[in-house]
């Protein structure tokens, strides 16, 4: 049944199951942005209510509401509709990494699930000019949701889809959620880009505020010294690093156990068993000038731990493997335990932040029972553990305003920048490659969140050139770092303290500004980022370097294993003096040159880096 309310066309589907029987699926066609979207499954007494609202030329908004006279488990349905597929190159999503290829409608895969703690619900498909093709994004970033685009062999059509409670989810009565479809003909970053935005407008949403210290370089312990800190050691270090412009220290797991087995029996305590005087180094960090950040694997209670037996009967599930339970956030004696917990590391000890671990393990299973019975207060993991975290962020914003909290891909949604102002890659450890295209596929939709990479490491021995590598791609994000600093070669502490020096010199240009990330599929294999002052240019492969003309101050970036640039502007852009320098800051050669639409190729060395001044 069709009705017109306010300006908006309804469309009333009531799909009723007789006593004793299953109605069959009831597939139904709603129109919304050109598109013939079908909405189909057995809603299993629920009525679906659906509108359309246009947000602009291109993009509309498709808004439905679920609805059952009394509570009950919601079905699953979806949407499906497809597009020809001309011209489309590939296909982005949150968790695609180095392989952004559209594939077949009938691999699993061509979806990918989201929900609080595990993706975003967004999907992109592009041109082979970097161009939207198509992008949908879903308003639920909460429950989980099957998203994404297969193309059919037989019809060449692709086909989008988005499944709506794939998982159990516990009785409600009401359920709405968005689809947002966006058909511009514009750069896939800029469709990305205006998907974060109307995420963070969400009152739901709405994003914290990136204090400043969570924009600058961090010393990391992980990749260095795995469990083994000592805070004696740690304190050199920091003092090194420091002096090289780290301006906080993120002491990882194995400071709250003096067990090193890389498990996780004995968490769940947070003492600091390896570090007894916290304090004291918390103190000293201070007087160095340095911020101190602790590890905390967030759900989990080791079977060892003091606390286990308070907690192992309000647990989702045993870990074996971990020798953790993982705590279930539905009881508000966890919250609370988990909240007191970090609140107390702030008063006590005096740290700074919090690199908060692990809560994708927050996550209901076939055994887990979805109701508020038995002291748990919530019947929804999910909703419990957005309840959790946003506790925890009050708590912390309470005792410390400018508090830093970081999570890591995957957990990197719209809902995450609530509770959290740092974004950090999965682990990378020596892979430049996969740091360069996490940290940028992180910063095409995490807007003012501040993006990290993963700490950077190479082999003591590594070429200085080689080594650089490492800095050079992530250069778009805020560098962590985690080598031993004072037994660093002096070639590669020269090159560290280079790079670190020119990133803090131009972040403004290459954190503040919007970036361009070409080719997708190929990995984003040229990067930049310009303000009306300046442009830099990051090459990862040999590619033409396309420089805007009108910019006053160029930098071109040779990340990549071969000394020669290609250099083409976008008009006549006149004499521009130039300087070449080496990855350890050394001046190479000095000179005049003109750009213009004309290609020339210009000497620069392996991870140097020439800056171009117009005269």
């Amino acid at each position: 049944m069709r009705v017109r309310i306010a300006g908006f066309t309804l469309l009333l589907l009531t799909f009723l199951s007789p006593s004793g029987s299953m109605s069959q699926p009831v597939p139904t066609v709603h129109r919304a942005a050109g598109f013939d979207i079908t909405v189909s499954g057995d809603l299993q007494g629920f009525t679906l209510v659906s509108n359309t609202q246009m947000l602009a030329d291109g993009v509309e908004v498709l808004v439905l509401t679920l609805r059952s006279p009394q509570p009950a488990v919601p079905p699953q349905f979806s949407l499906k509709w497809p597009i020809p597929s001309h011209d489309v190159a590939g296909h982005w999503m949150t968790g695609r990494g180095q392989t952004k290829t559209i594939r077949p409608d009938w691999s699993g895969n061509r979806l990918q699930t989201s929900m609080l703690a595990r993706e975003a619900p967004v999907s992109t498909l592009f041109s082979s000019d970097d161009r939207n093709v198509l992008t949908f994004a879903l308003s639920d970033a909460l429950n989980t949701i099957s998203a994404g685009s297969g193309v059919r062999e037989e019809d060449g059509l692709i086909y989008n889809e988005v499944v709506f409670f794939a998982e159990r989810h516990p009785a409600i009565a009401e359920y709405t959620a968005q689809l947002r479809i966006d058909r511009r003909p514009i750069r896939y970053e800029v469709a990305l880009r205006d998907v974060g935005e109307w995420w963070a407008a969400m009152p739901a949403h709405t994003p914290s505020p990136t204090p400043e210290a969570a924009r600058l370089p961090v010393y990391s312990t992980w990749y260095n010294y795995h469990q083994n800190v000592d805070a004696a050691v740690l304190l050199k270090d920091v003092a090194v690093a420091k002096q090289l412009g780290y301006e906080s220290i993120i002491v990882d797991d194995g400071w709250q156990t003096l067990d090193a087995g890389r498990g996780y029996a004995y968490t769940g305590d947070w003492q600091p068993e390896r570090m007894p005087d916290m304090k004291g180094f918390v103190d000293e960090c201070h007087r160095i000038g340095v911020k101190v950040m602790l590890w905390y694997a967030v759900p989990f209670m080791g079977k060892n731990a003091k606390a286990a037996a308070r907690f192992q009967d309000k647990s989702l599930r045993f870990d074996e493997r971990l020798g953790a339970y993982v705590l279930d956030p539905r009881y508000p004696e966890v919250r609370q335990y988990l909240v007191d917990t970090y609140a107390r590391a702030i008063r006590e000890w005096g740290i700074d932040g919090f690199k908060l671990d692990f809560i994708e393990r927050f996550v209901a299973d076939e055994r887990t029972s979805l109701d508020a019975t038995g002291g748990r207060d919530f019947a929804s993991v999910n909703a419990a553990a957005d309840r959790l975290m946003t506790d925890v962020m009050a708590a912390l914003k309470r005792a410390k305003p400018d508090v830093m909290i970081e999570f890591r891909q995957a957990y990197i949604g719209p809902l995450i920048r609530k509770y959290g102002n740092m974004f950090r890659a999965s682990d990378s450890p020596n892979a430049y490659l996969a740091n360069r295209v996490k940290t940028i596929d992180l910063r095409l939709l995490s807007g003012n969140t501040a993006v990290h990479s993963d700490m950077i490491m190479w082999h003591e021995r590594e070429p200085v050139e080689l080594a650089a590598f490492q800095f050079l791609n992530i250069l778009f994000s805020t560098p962590q770092l985690s080598v031993k600093l004072r037994e660093l070669p002096k070639d590669h502490f020269a090159m560290v303290k280079f790079y670190t020096g020119y990133w803090l010199a131009n972040r403004h240009v290459l954190l503040d500004a919007n970036i361009e990330a070409p080719s997708p599929l190929a990995n984003y294999p040229i990067v930049s980022a310009r303000t009306r002052e300046k442009q830099i240019i990051a090459l990862y492969t040999d590619r033409v370097a396309r420089v805007t003309g009108a910019t006053p101050r160029i930098d071109l970036i040779n990340a990549k294993h071969s000394n020669g640039m290609v250099i083409v502007a976008d008009t006549d852009a006149g004499v521009f003096s130039y300087e070449v320098l080496d990855c350890q800051g050394r001046s190479v050669k000095k000179g005049v040159l003109r750009l213009s639409r004309a290609p020339q190729e210009i000497e620069v060395p392996v991870s140097g880096l020439i800056a171009l001044v117009r005269q």
